[in-house]
């Protein structure tokens, strides 16, 4: 049993990752910026933490997230914006790392996307731009940091059902298949649970192999 953090509770992976979590025992704190969400944080079994990360000093976060045993970053801006892209993708997720390492919570996972880092090629006049540069900066600094990490780095999102297998040799490719928001759920519980995942960029899409056998 552990203690679990979630920082962006009412985003659709994590309402998914939530009830895997406490099913199997884990106690989770939902960390979410509207107040209005609670309700549904709630309903997944998770106690809600009403933090705007956007805003939150680096010792405010460390403060809320004391005592876990591991954080999930799964925040995001939502794209649109690129202020608000880089304050929430980059620079919360940025301070959210530093927070661990004050609060001396050591297992952090980030959920990422597939072709993610400094070298990802986006085209600097593409909307997409601001979030690659965003998550360049913000899963680089994770991987630079003494935590135990693990980098998810799901494909094109979906919201088709769960399957529990991914191809975890995925690449980025306009033709890739899509990738499940469960499947990102329950390879985000698995990777919580194996140590084997600590310090490894988890590429996936939706595929052949069990989660469990490709997290292990």
């Amino acid at each position: 049993m552990a203690d679990i953090t979630i920082i962006g509770g009412h985003g659709k992976v994590a309402l998914l990752l939530a009830p895997l979590l406490i099913e199997r025992g884990d106690t989770v704190r939902s960390v979410i910026r509207d107040p209005d969400h609670t309700a549904d944080v709630e309903r997944t079994g998770a106690d809600a933490v009403v933090l705007d990360v956007e805003k939150a000093s680096t010792d405010r976060i460390a403060e809320v997230i004391a005592g876990s045993d591991a954080v999930v970053f799964s925040a995001g801006a939502g794209g649109g914006d690129p202020a608000r892209t880089h304050a929430v993708d980059r620079d919360a997720a940025i301070r959210t790392i530093a927070a661990a390492q004050s609060a001396d919570v050591r297992r952090f996972v980030m959920v990422s996307y597939l072709g993610a880092g400094p070298d990802h090629g986006t085209p600097e006049d593409s909307s997409f731009f601001p979030y690659a540069e965003a998550k360049a900066a913000a899963d680089t600094a994770l991987r630079d940091s003494d935590l135990d990490w693990t980098v998810l780095m799901p494909g094109r999102l979906t919201l088709d059902e769960p399957t529990g297998s991914i191809d975890p040799d995925a690449t980025r490719a306009a033709d890739n298949p899509g990738t499940s928001r469960a499947n990102v759920a329950l390879a985000a519980a698995a990777a919580l649970a194996s140590p084997s995942s600590i310090h490894r960029d988890v590429p996936f899409t939706d595929g052949p192999v069990p989660i469990a056998d490709a997290l292990g």
